[in-house]
């Protein structure tokens, strides 16, 4: 018997557990972004109101990002779920109940059994089909919530909605403080949930469904009940951005449920970057501070260096801002100044698709 060339040998395949532990292991970059979201409340506190909103956006676009950036499911209706909780949550305080964490969980469960129900749907169809049963599926119920004026009040939104104070103590103030933490710690709760999700097995085998759905299905891992559970997930944690939404703001309008706002968090998806987990979370950022200080310079013009801003990033960062970044690591990795570089955490360097 031939002894085997030790230079020509295979590598030794990775031990599937050791690599599972590695990527939920923390970086000290993670840490130090959650660290500076506590700046707005010393470097910021005129803004807090603005920070609170960055933090729903940047939920919601978790919720979108489970689905489109790990799943391969694009959908042009996800503001459904997000409409959905809104309205829940609006509801629910309007007839008597304004517990906020309880009021959460009534929206995200009503949100989530909405995604169930509609997910075997969309489990049957990929690409243009699912493209276009999601946007009509949104447009449908927001024509529905717009014909049901004596419930949901129509164009002139939800009226009498009060919120009572978190854990009977902190209420909601017109400066966002309690909304900015609120939103922020609801933001974070369900980050490590995503988190955890992504880097288990069902996380494994959700990209492994997005690039090659017949394969998956030949070695026994059917896309179908993958495919539902995290659209249900996906909704569930849409309908808690709404939520919280409707919660800090004490207001719920058509709004919610517009196909714009299912396009801006597409958008913020794209100028992040889809499948990279924090993706979602640094397009809300950078959407929702260029949105602001955009329609502060013209009101009637902003979405023109919204979208110069759009085709940049397409053009010339196609993976969005992590994924250029973590082609710039590649580029000086092993250069001894950037060595500090050389190790990107598994987020970053995810070799997801968006």
């Amino acid at each position: 018997m031939t002894p085997t060339d030790p230079a020509t040998a295979a590598p030794a395949p990775t031990a599937p557990h050791p690599h599972m532990a590695a990527q939920v292991r923390w970086r000290t970059v993670e840490y130090v972004f959650w660290l500076a979201t506590l700046l707005p409340f010393v470097v910021a506190p005129d803004y807090l109101a603005l920070a609170s909103q960055i933090a729903i956006t940047a939920l919601f676009a978790l919720s979108l990002d489970l689905i489109l950036g790990y799943a391969g499911i694009v959908s042009l209706g996800h503001a459904a779920f997000f409409g959905f909780g809104a309205y829940a949550a609006g509801l629910v305080s309007k007839w008597g109940w304004g517990e906020p964490l309880s009021g959460l969980l009534i929206a995200g469960l009503a949100a989530g059994l909405l995604g169930y129900l509609m997910s075997f749907v969309i489990a049957r169809f990929r690409h243009l089909a699912l493209i276009m049963i999601t946007l009509g599926f949104g447009l449908l119920l927001l024509e529905a919530a717009n014909s049901a004026s004596g419930l949901t009040g129509g164009a002139d939104g939800l009226q009498g909605v009060k919120m009572w104070p978190v854990l009977g103590l902190f209420k909601f103030d017109l400066y966002g403080f309690t909304a900015y933490w609120y939103a922020l710690i609801v933001l974070f709760v369900f980050f490590l949930m995503a988190r955890r999700l992504i880097n288990s097995p069902f996380g494994l085998s959700l990209r492994g469904i997005r690039e090659n759905p017949v394969r998956m299905r030949a070695i026994g891992a059917e896309s179908g009940p993958h495919i539902r559970k995290i659209y249900t997930i996906a909704a569930f944690m849409a309908g808690v951005a709404g939520a919280v939404l409707t919660q800090t703001t004490e207001t719920v309008s058509l709004g919610v449920l517009d196909f714009q706002r299912s396009a801006d968090i597409l958008v913020i998806l794209i100028l992040g970057g889809a499948g990279r987990l924090y993706g979602g979370l640094i397009g809300a950022i950078i959407y929702m501070i260029a949105r602001d200080w955009f329609s502060g310079v013209n009101p009637q013009y902003w979405y023109f260096p919204i979208g110069v801003l759009l085709i940049a990033v397409v053009l010339f960062l196609p993976n969005g801002m992590l994924g250029g970044i973590a082609q710039l690591i590649d580029t000086v990795r092993g250069r001894r100044w950037f060595g500090w570089l050389t190790s990107p955490p598994p987020w970053l360097r995810s070799g997801s698709k968006p």
